[in-house]
């Protein structure tokens, strides 16, 4: 899936902004941009499935969240910093985070300020990857992951009462965390859990045994035969920046019940997870990784077990796959990203697309491309 083309004119022009954060909010006519570029073509002459919803800055892994009426999206801001690809990411070199606004799908994009950088967080030295975002009593939290000091990936958080920052991180990353992709979901109780985990370059091999192993490899166990490494789930505290308890495996499980096997690519959790709930089920929605689906999982509890259940979208353009779900005025929307503008695995364009379920509440998988 590494794709190799050389940039336009226009896109190396894009790809100099990348690293530009804006003074104030700027807005991107995300409506305009989508029939302009309706015919944009992929490398091998396919037509994109959405637009980007921004065209001069690049964002990645985008979660999106809808506070009081509006949708807020949290990605990653894509910067590129000369360094070539390999399989632990160093090429995604990303250290800061800028939310995006809109009032309704398909309408202007509000790239607002910088809401916090990596050089504002005491413990973190590198690597602001994919984040998330929560609300509760007043106070917006801001979750994302970096490499502390020691080089090795934990979990922050930072607050706000604005849902674009400016936030302020706490001094210390929560304790008990590792690894990336934090993402947060909160049940219609008010209980709220972190989710997190993600192999290969997110170390969640190196804690196999339930402390930092630096020797534990790069990729996964190399135990295709045994279950796979899960994401973890813990069930946050009161204050929303701690955990009520320790982190738990995220177990997916085969259509017999058992948990998927270290070797099936196709199925097993590499990243990027995501949890929903609808129709009384909680749906659990993660990236393949180096297979490059985002697959899903049904269960009964934010817990799981999760019974594996589909492909939410095929392969895009581009490495990797990160999404998340939301519902928006009854209708419900996949956030993703693609390389559409650069054709680099480390510069990517957030998209939003909608989703369809069927009446048995299993998701109809999108294609990225049109044709």
């Amino acid at each position: 899936m590494r794709l190799s083309l050389k940039l336009s004119t226009a896109a190396a022009a894009l790809a100099l902004l990348a690293g530009c954060s804006t003074g104030g909010p700027v807005q991107n006519d995300a409506a305009s941009n989508g029939t302009a570029s309706a015919e944009a073509r992929s490398p091998e002459g396919k037509r994109y499935l959405a637009q980007p919803l921004v065209k001069d800055l690049f964002f990645a892994d985008p979660s999106a969240h809808v506070f009081d009426g509006k949708i807020y999206i949290y990605p990653s801001h894509d910067v590129d910093m000369g360094i070539p690809d390999d399989d632990l990411g160093s090429q995604y070199a990303m250290h800061d985070y800028q939310v995006l606004s809109m009032d309704r799908p398909g309408g202007p994009v509000t790239v607002h300020p910088v809401a916090l950088d990596l050089k504002q967080v005491p413990w973190a030295s590198e690597k602001a990857w994919a984040p998330d975002a929560a609300f509760k009593s007043g106070t917006y939290y801001l979750y994302f992951p970096a490499k502390d000091k020691q080089g090795v990936f934990r979990i922050g958080v930072a607050t706000s009462t604005s849902p674009v920052g400016p936030f302020k991180a706490e001094p210390q990353p929560i304790q008990g965390s590792y690894s990336m992709d934090p993402a947060v979901f909160t049940d219609d109780d008010g209980q709220s859990y972190l989710y997190l985990g993600g192999i290969w370059g997110g170390q969640l091999q190196r804690w196999a045994t339930g402390k930092y192993d630096p020797n534990a490899g790069d990729t996964d166990l190399k135990k295709d035969d045994q279950p796979a490494l899960t994401g973890k789930v813990a069930r946050l505290a009161p204050d929303m920046k701690s955990l009520a308890e320790p982190l738990r495996d995220a177990v997916i499980l085969d259509e017999k019940g058992k948990p998927l096997l270290g070797g099936d690519h196709d199925r097993r959790f590499f990243e990027a997870a995501w949890t929903f709930k609808r129709g009384g089920k909680y749906y659990y929605m993660y990236s393949t990784g180096d297979t490059h689906f985002l697959a899903y999982a049904v269960g009964k509890s934010p817990y799981g077990p999760f019974t594996y259940a589909g492909r939410i979208l095929e392969p895009v353009q581009g490495w990797t796959s990160h999404g998340s779900v939301f519902e928006f005025q009854g209708k419900w929307y996949l956030a993703y990203h693609d390389t559409q503008l650069t054709n680099k695995n480390h510069l990517r364009s957030a998209k939003i697309t909608e989703l369809t379920f069927r009446p048995d509440g299993t998701i109809e998988t999108l294609k990225p491309f049109k044709d």
